[in-house]
């Protein structure tokens, strides 16, 4: 089918490597490697002949859709049950709707992350082409008129300038101790009407009410969050060379309102390589982690009803973040692209994961500077922690 897909710039390729590093696991330790060497980046993937015979047996042109997604859009709606009835159409259908947004600017390209997730876009936006495609049949007039203003917005920007290869922090420095998380308090939470709250597992298929996101309800089921941090300080401060300040004077660098500030730890690897990480416990209840010179990182990130979080699961977050940095699967950049963005990379020190995010930094110009010189001497991530 090679001879249908011909419609956008270059031959068609496959997936880029997924976005994540392996674990090599040898008698129950972990050494890493990089899960592939830097490849160019994708903006034609292969896959979307069915897409092209199916637009020919409804009497248009795919090569009409490929430089119109007002046009491609409008003609999925109307055809998008026939297609998802069918998988193979299905796939090929996404495959083609993100060669069209990569189309639409010469910096665009996909990426896998390592959820398995396609993505397509820039670095300042990304879009998940699976996720769009699942929402399509419910989008409504209003919600396609946002989605096409946005991409003729995005497509219209300047340029960000060349790409950087993806920060790949590899963890190297597990300490031989491992970390046990502490037993957290077991609380039962009641709705006003006596039934019980199952709070993780509240909402099903249908998602959460629209007013659950305006409503916070036992926020205090968070409280063993403090717990966490107070073991990963002690168990860190004991694995690793570090200074251990509890100066309240280190909030001022975290994003928190200093009158719900109860307790803070900074903790500085003795090698100037190593990136610090800063607690702060706050009586929401929660903490505030600030990993290396420029990112913050709320636990929890939001204490909503709709999002309904738990302290297990926040306190996973929360101890992937702290041992990843201390065994160097981390990485900052600063100053990013035109409009000068921060970025961070996340590997999981077992190897079980990554996270990364990008975006403008709400910091003065002297902080600014001096992040920028310090990154300067850790392109390609932070160094591990020395061990004991």
């Amino acid at each position: 089918m090679g001879e249908l897909e011909g419609l956008f710039d270059g031959p068609a390729t496959g997936l880029p490597a997924l976005i994540s590093n392996k674990a090599v696991l040898s008698r129950g330790t972990a050494q890493y490697r990089l899960a592939a060497e830097e490849e160019a980046p994708v903006k034609h993937l292969a896959g979307y002949a069915p897409f092209v015979m199916f637009c020919e047996s409804r009497g248009v042109s795919a090569g009409q859709f490929a430089t119109d997604v007002s046009a491609l859009l409008a003609f999925l709606r109307t055809t998008i049950g026939d297609i998802s009835a069918e998988p193979g159409l299905s796939e090929s259908t996404t495959i083609f709707v993100g060669n069209v947004i990569a189309a639409m600017r010469p910096d665009a390209h996909w990426r896998v992350m390592a959820d398995g997730a396609r993505e397509v876009g820039t670095r300042g936006m990304m879009i998940t082409v699976d996720r769009l495609m699942d929402g399509l049949p419910e989008a409504d007039d209003g919600m396609v008129a946002g989605l096409l203003r946005h991409l003729t917005e995005w497509a219209d920007e300047e340029s960000d300038g060349p790409a950087l290869p993806p920060l790949r922090p590899v963890p190297t420095g597990q300490a031989a101790e491992l970390y046990v998380r502490p037993e957290l308090p077991s609380r039962q939470y009641r709705h006003a009407e006596g039934q019980e709250i199952e709070y993780g597992n509240r909402w099903g298929s249908e998602g959460p009410p629209a007013d659950a996101y305006s409503v916070e309800t036992h926020g205090e089921r968070f409280e063993g969050l403090h717990l966490v941090a107070h073991a990963l300080i002690e168990y860190l401060g004991g694995a690793y060379y570090v200074d251990v300040s509890r100066d309240p004077a280190h909030a001022a660098d975290v994003s928190v309102n200093a009158r719900e500030v109860i307790d803070v730890a900074r903790l500085t690897p003795r090698d100037p390589l190593a990136a610090p990480l800063t607690f702060v416990l706050t009586s929401a209840p929660g903490v505030v982690v600030r990993a290396g010179v420029l990112h913050n990182f709320p636990f929890p990130v939001c204490g909503c009803d709709a999002c309904d979080e738990t302290a297990e699961s926040e306190a996973t977050r929360l101890e992937e973040l702290s041992l990843a940095v201390a065994a160097g699967g981390y990485g900052e950049r600063y100053p990013v692209g035109r409009k000068k963005w921060a970025e961070y990379a996340l590997f999981a020190a077992d190897g079980s994961g990554n996270r990364r995010g990008a975006g403008p930094r709400g910091a003065t110009s002297e902080q600014l500077a001096a992040a920028e010189e310090r990154l300067r001497d850790v392109p390609d991530g932070w160094r591990a922690w020395p061990l004991r």
